[in-house]
């Protein structure tokens, strides 16, 4: 190794592909590497989760990534706020070292940034620059943060499921909320370039339920029990929530900015509601932490009514329906109703999801 240890500090807000060169070539080169994530409290991605991004993104042992509330202004000609950003910066090694890990002095400052060699020389370290064109991965996260879907090739797994926008599509049964979820995200697949990787997430929820009936015929050694046979817990309606958010969430990752989900954690809170007939605070907690940006409700209205042997009656779709609307509109979740044959559905859910991606992403600005 070149150097003992080594310093990367940034904001990585958030985090992407030429960060990510940065602390590898960091690592590459020094025995030791303190990546200083510096955020301020204005900022709109908590510290804590970019701290995340970053180790997930570098596993490397001899790789070391610290979190650091840093609020002072930037400029760059003041002496005096360089000296609080550095106090910060090393507090935030310090505090490593008063938990048993040693900290050797730093030797090397790693960066792409104008202000590389002014912050190496306050460590009376060597600066080490690092692409400063930035000619292998043009991008910043300026860029990011102005239009994420223009740099998505850029960012890491995980931060492409924080940002990915979410549509849902709910509804009764029979009223082809799958049919328009698979159709929807087809459509911007077709679009080409980074929307050729929208996805759709399956409803696991009817997955789970053909599961269930499985294992109740094999407990019973009886393959003629149905649905009505089952009994119902609030266990199952959370694990399927949960295991429904963890399959939008892989699927975020290597998708596009856009994931279309057929249903989601809201949806099965009122179905635990039908078939139990109360609350289901378990599964309102996944939903409160996963991330959906449209619901699209799928309304009976022109869809003949199909018994696949799986559903309840006609009268139970219109009643969940309503359900569905009157909880839309009292929590205040964005939505529309989509009504008609399929052509109509289709077409008043793109023009809510372009109206979804025209808003883009909203941002802090840092300071």
């Amino acid at each position: 190794m070149t150097y003992a240890h080594g310093l990367v500090i940034g904001k990585f807000y958030p985090p992407h592909a030429g960060h990510h060169h940065l602390i590898d070539v960091a690592a590459a080169a020094c025995a030791r590497v303190s990546v200083v994530v510096a955020a301020s409290s204005v900022e709109s991605i908590p510290l804590p989760l970019r701290t995340a991004w970053l180790r997930e993104a570098h596993r490397q042992p001899h790789v070391e990534i610290i979190p650091v509330v840093d609020d002072a202004d930037v400029d760059y000609g003041s002496d005096e706020l360089w000296s609080a950003h550095v106090a910060a910066f090393r507090a935030g090694l310090a505090m490593r070292s008063g938990l048993g890990v040693p900290v050797p002095p730093v030797d090397a400052v790693f960066s792409s940034e104008a202000y590389g060699p002014e912050l190496a020389e306050r460590f009376s370290a060597v600066h080490v620059p690092v692409d400063p064109p930035r000619e292998r991965f043009p991008v910043s996260g300026t860029a990011v943060r102005d239009d994420p879907a223009a740099n998505w090739e850029f960012l890491a797994p995980a931060v492409r499921a924080h940002l990915a926008r979410r549509v849902v599509v709910v509804g009764a049964e029979s009223t082809g909320t799958t049919t328009l979820a698979r159709a929807l995200a087809a459509h911007y697949a077709g679009r080409g370039g980074v929307w050729a990787a929208t996805r759709w997430v399956p409803e696991y929820g009817r997955t789970f339920t053909g599961e269930k009936l499985a294992a109740a015929r094999r407990t019973a050694g009886d393959p003629s029990l149905w649905l009505d046979a089952l009994k119902w817990e609030s266990a199952d309606f959370t694990l399927i929530a949960e295991h429904h958010a963890a399959l939008e969430d892989a699927a975020a990752r290597s998708g596009s900015p856009l994931l279309v989900c057929d249903t989601d954690a809201f949806a099965t809170a009122l179905w635990h509601e039908r078939y139990l007939g109360t609350p289901a605070p378990e599964v309102e907690a996944v939903h409160e932490r996963t991330p959906h940006h449209l619901w699209i409700l799928t309304s009976p209205e022109g869809v003949p009514f199909e018994q696949d042997g799986w559903r309840d009656g006609e009268s139970i779709r219109s009643w969940m329906s309503g359900r569905f609307q009157a909880e839309l509109e009292a929590r205040g979740l964005p939505h529309i109703i989509v009504t008609g044959p399929h052509e109509h559905r289709l077409a008043a859910a793109v023009t809510a999801t372009d109206d979804l991606l025209a808003k883009g992403w909203t941002f802090n600005a840092p300071l």
